[in-house]
């Protein structure tokens, strides 16, 4: 097992990686014997590792509720969080007890959110379960649920108290949710290190066999990148949001689509090419570099196309609304180079119009 730290005062936290570390003693720090808590978790894993945790959770001596919920980003709601809260309020659980997150990134927001706002704020503890919540989602204090105008917009930024990445949880993951999950792992390469994205060209494959030596390298780089951003800029007043890569044009796809209908990672792979021949068509991107991040999303098996039915025209509305946005201008969040992004304003609708239809 090895362990990371997100370096934020008072609100530091651990990041525990590794294989089956879902046993260790300890493990599920800061609880103690005697605590309560109340576990989070979706239909599907309900069947596949639900017990298993709550095992060594009971184990451990900590008192377990637990909630199951609907799969599926189309339930990142306010409806399935007052599940949750009213949950919590008909078990008496007070502002002692503690949230545990069981899934990806639709559970662990959900609980993340009602943990920021149940009696105005109690503890969490993510144990994601897919590699894009493994890698992204998990860390980083981002809780919210979606509305039917736009990806995200209701939220809070609220630290977990710790993060438990048990990478034997992948797999249990559909091959489509673990391609997912790469997206996010390219667009810390892409963003943050040149080595990463050249180690990522030659390990590809290690990757997808779910390879221990190489997810485990894997999930901790990304985990490691994250966590120094957010160190510097917990609240994305600037440098976080490079972590936005692809996203901007990707909550569009994922909005007009339907929430769940595109997996968020393949929306966010369509993205990064819509970026990438954004800086490419105004000289900031070499032809070499964006020909690099195409193939790459390729051979992983990513969509590099859009939806067909969406015209270019139709992903600006959804593109304003997002919250990058400020008085009215869109902010992107553009690569370079391989290992570097920038934000910009103002850019050319024309040119972001031409990126949309190269992708289409």
């Amino acid at each position: 097992m090895e362990r990371l730290k997100v370096v934020l005062g008072a609100r530091s936290y651990p990041i525990s990686i590794g294989f089956d570390i879902i046993q260790e003693d300890n493990i599920f720090w800061p609880l103690k014997p005697g605590n309560l808590a109340m576990l989070v978790t979706n239909k599907t894993l309900a069947n596949l590792l639900k017990d298993r945790v709550l095992f060594h959770l009971r184990k451990s001596g900590i008192k377990i509720d637990q909630i199951i919920l609907s799969d599926g980003e189309q339930y990142k709601t306010l409806n399935e969080m007052e599940l949750i809260l009213s949950a919590l309020l008909e078990k008496q659980h007070g502002r002692d007890t503690t949230l545990i997150a069981l899934g990806g990134g639709v559970i662990g927001d959900l609980a993340g959110f009602a943990a920021s706002i149940y009696q105005r704020g109690v503890r969490f503890i993510q144990i994601p379960t897919t590699l894009l919540s493994q890698v992204d989602a998990a860390v980083g204090g981002k809780t919210g649920v979606n509305h039917l105008l736009g990806k995200n917009m209701i939220g809070s930024f609220w630290q977990p108290s710790s993060v438990i990445i048990d990478i034997h949880f992948l797999k249990s993951l559909p091959y489509n949710e673990l391609i997912s999950g790469m997206a996010e792992v390219i667009k810390y390469a892409i963003i943050l290190d040149q080595q990463f994205f050249c180690w990522l060209e030659d390990n590809l494959k290690e990757i997808l066999l779910l390879d221990h030596q190489a997810m485990s390298y894997c999930i901790k780089k990304c985990c490691a990148l994250k966590s120094q951003l957010i160190s510097l800029d917990e609240r994305e007043k600037n440098l976080r949001a490079l972590l936005n890569l692809g996203h901007t044009y990707g909550h569009a796809i994922e909005v007009h689509a339907g929430y769940g209908n595109w997996l968020h990672g393949e929306a966010v792979s369509v993205g990064i090419v819509m970026a990438a021949r954004t800086s490419e068509l105004l000289g900031y991107l070499k032809k070499s570099d964006f020909r690099r991040i195409l193939t790459l999303l390729k051979r992983i098996g990513l969509p590099v196309k859009g939806p067909k039915n969406m015209s270019a025209a139709s992903y600006i509305p959804y593109m304003m609304r997002d919250k990058k946005v400020i008085s009215g201008e869109i902010r992107l969040v553009l690569p370079v180079s391989i290992g570097k992004a920038k934000i910009y304003n103002n850019v050319d609708k024309n040119i972001i119009l031409s990126a949309i239809k190269y992708s289409q």
